[in-house]
């Protein structure tokens, strides 16, 4: 009963260079490759969740996945048993985007980044359980994912409050609190890996921390009875806020749970990335290779319903 399941947020470089480069196949290409590796060597399904447009942030060069190509198609499909794509955001910038959003907002998104994926890797290849950018999403967005077949969303997790004070925000994430507010719009109190704590925006997909305890380190989630949806627990760790050094001792220590949820994120694979890191890839193989001999089965979030 030993689950683990790997995702990796914001991505859509890769399917630019998917396009432009155009390699005789897909995995020729050094982020799928190396996915590709994880997999046949250790068992790792991997699931990416998909901007549907680059950022302007990162220059004038507009890509977005209605450019993506469909030559891969039959790639995609093939590898849909270990390989999935879910929606994610339609770009990177603001934060926050979805924690005030609309059903119509939502579910316009959510369309528009599913479509394309079947277009181009087949419906096979669509995961059904989703990570919000930023995680947090209004009670309405939460509806538009169900309605549109989500089974199950990321939830943020701790004690939650109402305040009129936004000073101890990052800069703009006052206004992303603010504008079109919602109801169930409020402050947590986040506990870090370190042991301290710091105060951030939560909403709908938010659970108490008793909720939290009840399901942390096991095979559980918390179903929301307005919705129907299901909540998944918090990530136990995420890749690139770890060094190759201590991975292998936090993986160790996380060896003993029923369930562990690892994250990761696309950008820090380039080099022309401020925050580049050339051992991305060795990191997913020592999470592999660490997990699996941990007695560890690879599965897709969506796959815990079944345990429910």
């Amino acid at each position: 009963m030993k689950k683990v399941q790997f995702f990796i947020d914001d991505v859509i470089w890769v399917m630019r260079d998917l396009t432009r480069q155009s390699p005789e196949s897909m995995f020729d290409n050094p982020f799928l490759g190396a996915l590709k590796k994880a997999h046949e060597e250790y068992g790792v399904k991997t699931q990416l969740n998909l901007f549907y447009r680059t950022s302007f942030f990162y220059g004038d060069d507009d890509f977005s996945l209605k450019d993506m190509t469909d030559a891969y198609k039959s790639e995609w499909e093939s590898a849909s048993d270990w390989l999935k794509l879910a929606f994610h955001s339609k770009e990177e910038f603001p934060d926050y985007p979805y924690v005030n959003a609309s059903y119509e907002l939502v579910k316009s998104n959510y369309k528009q980044i599913t479509d394309e994926i079947k277009r181009f890797a087949g419906e096979k290849c669509i995961a059904t359980g989703i990570v919000p950018h930023w995680a947090p999403i209004s009670f309405d967005g939460v509806r538009a994912l169900k309605d549109c077949g989500a089974s199950v969303t990321y939830a943020t997790y701790g004690d939650a409050f109402v305040s009129d004070d936004t000073s101890h925000l990052p800069y703009g994430h006052d206004v992303r609190y603010t504008m079109n507010k919602k109801p169930e719009t409020m402050f947590f109190r986040r506990a870090e890996r370190e042991g301290g704590a710091e105060n951030a925006i939560c909403s709908y997909n938010h659970i108490t921390t008793e909720q939290f305890d009840s399901i942390n380190d096991k095979l559980k989630l918390i179903k929301d009875e307005k919705t129907g949806m299901y909540f998944n627990n918090a990530c136990h760790a995420i890749l690139n806020l770890c060094s190759v050094s201590e991975l292998p001792d936090i993986l160790t220590e996380l060896s003993e749970n029923e369930y562990i949820n690892i994250g990761n994120h696309e950008q820090y694979f380039y080099p022309e990335y401020f925050n580049y890191q050339p051992d991305y890839a060795e990191k997913i193989y020592i999470m592999g290779k660490v997990l699996s001999e941990a007695g560890y089965e690879f599965i897709f979030m969506e796959d815990m319903v079944n345990y429910q």
